[in-house]
């Protein structure tokens, strides 16, 4: 890793490392905050944080761990500004769980890495079917008109899916050494 301070090009460096670590940032943030919209909201707040300060992390292998601490700061802010709203944790319970979300972060990324090989072993029929099954908005009565079953027949799919995928999940962990 080139030290961020003396990159000839530290946009490059700096793009390569968010890309890298904003899917464990983002759960991270995600963990914290009530909706995906507030999640949202404060990673783009990280971003920028981020980039503004690129130039005072000391070395790239620490990006990971400073952006963790950037999303926790912002966290906060987002809860003392939004202080007023009775759905949001106090404080106390805000940073234990952002102290179990970082201890448990590595198993976490190993069980995401673990579910996206078990999806990519699923046949693409299948992949289509929990891909539309989860988007945003999308409601099985609809999808089972447009599969030509019935939304039981397609519930039971789903379940047996999600099971294959619990199994084939647990395994792949086992074999990395998690129980």
């Amino acid at each position: 890793m080139v030290d961020p301070k003396s990159s000839p090009n530290k946009h490059d460096q700096f793009l390569r490392l968010y890309v890298e670590h904003e899917p464990a940032v983002r759960g991270f943030v995600r963990s914290l905050l009530p909706t995906r919209e507030d999640t949202c909201e404060v990673m783009q707040e990280v971003a920028v944080i981020l980039w503004r300060k690129y130039t005072e992390l000391a070395q790239a292998e620490d990006f990971r761990r400073w952006a963790f601490g950037v999303a926790r700061l912002e966290v906060l802010a987002w809860r003392r500004d939004k202080g007023r709203d009775r759905l949001i944790l106090n404080e106390t319970a805000m940073v234990a769980l952002a102290q179990n979300t970082e201890q448990r972060q590595p198993f976490l990324e190993s069980q995401r890495d673990a579910l996206e090989h078990c999806l990519e072993r699923l046949s693409k029929e299948h992949r289509s079917v929990l891909q539309a099954a989860y988007a945003e908005g999308a409601r099985i009565d609809r999808i089972a008109e447009q599969l030509g079953r019935s939304a039981m027949s397609l519930y039971k799919i789903l379940h047996r899916l999600r099971i294959s995928l619990v199994e084939c999940t647990r395994s792949v962990l086992a074999r990395e050494g998690f129980s």
